[in-house]
């Protein structure tokens, strides 16, 4: 079973486009979408345990740093670029969505919106960094260092000129409802966008 953001990317992509996705985990995206879809492409990914993962499901995995950008990627040589949950985890996350979008004309991005009211609850009430399941870890050993929220994510988007074509909410296990898709910035804990260039 995949996650819930997974699983709405999952609908997202097209049958047979090719696919490049960063920070893959152990694969279970890709796998599902070429034995459904017939999907192709890479994931690249920096933890051993995720790679070995990909290995045993069959999915083309390469080691990399997202940190070092995508130089290694030429332009518009894939149909989509996906990254989830790692938005937040990059040293400069603006930079990396126009490497995105210059490897393909269209991205979809998932990351945990920190202006959830849970956290914002936790925050104002008890003082202290969240700790939750979209944020798991303490403030000492996160590798999240660049928290965001839906706003946050749409004004940078508005900035680069970036059109968004979907926007999706997620919280915990499952979709958002008629409220979260009203207020995402206060009720939704997972933020998933659908991003494409400006046409000229």
């Amino acid at each position: 079973m995949m996650r819930t953001d997974l699983e709405l990317i999952y609908r997202w992509v097209p049958e047979k486009a090719h696919v490049l996705d960063l920070a893959c985990g152990d694969g279970t995206l890709l796998a599902a979408l070429a034995r459904n879809k017939k999907v192709t492409g890479y994931g690249l990914e920096i933890d051993p345990q995720g790679i070995t993962a990909c290995l045993h499901k069959g999915v083309n995995v390469i080691e990399q740093n997202l940190d070092g950008g995508l130089s290694n990627f030429q332009d518009d040589s894939y149909d989509l670029v996906i990254m989830t949950q790692a938005l937040q985890t990059l040293r400069r996350p603006d930079l990396m969505l126009d490497e995105m979008l210059r490897v393909a004309r269209e991205c979809i991005i998932t990351f945990p919106n920190f202006a959830y009211w849970r956290h914002r609850v936790h925050l104002g009430i008890r003082g202290y960094m969240p700790v939750s399941k979209s944020l798991p870890h303490a403030w000492y050993d996160t590798p999240n260092i660049h928290l965001s929220t839906f706003n946050d994510f749409e004004h940078l988007c508005r900035e680069k000129g970036l059109v968004i074509t979907d926007r999706a909410v997620g919280i915990g296990e499952r979709e958002g409802h008629w409220a979260t898709r009203i207020w995402p910035n206060l009720f939704g804990e997972i933020a998933i966008f659908r991003v494409g260039r400006r046409h000229r």
